[in-house]
């Protein structure tokens, strides 16, 4: 049984690199394409479109199977890594981004008027 990476750890893994290197050759293998939606007879593909900010977006990144928090020693292992689009890695990770925007609610809202 292997420790859990620390936040630390793991951003400067994900920073190096090997890490660059292997993601590349792993988006190429998997045909630049989203590896949850091919499964499910969808297509998606490596887009790139600038943002509001003019940056990049990312649409597709390589997912680690066995999280590699806890298994560390896989980091790198072609079996244990797959392309995914960013929707599917969210859903795989149970991230739910549909109601990240509030309205703010104003502060003034109950206060007397004079």
């Amino acid at each position: 049984m292997h420790m859990a990476l620390s936040k630390t750890q793991r951003r400067d893994f994900y920073n190096g690199r090997q890490w660059r290197d292997k993601r590349e050759a792993i988006k190429a293998r998997d045909n630049y394409e989203c590896q949850e939606c091919r499964r499910r007879g969808k297509v998606a593909i490596d887009i790139y479109e600038p943002n509001k900010n003019g940056r990049k977006k990312i649409k597709l990144i390589v997912h680690h199977i066995k999280e590699l928090e806890y298994h560390p020693e896989l980091a790198l292992e072609d079996d244990n890594l797959e392309t995914l689009c960013v929707e599917c890695h969210n859903k795989i990770h149970d991230r739910h981004f549909k109601n990240w925007y509030k309205p703010k609610k104003n502060k003034w809202a109950d206060d007397e008027f004079w």
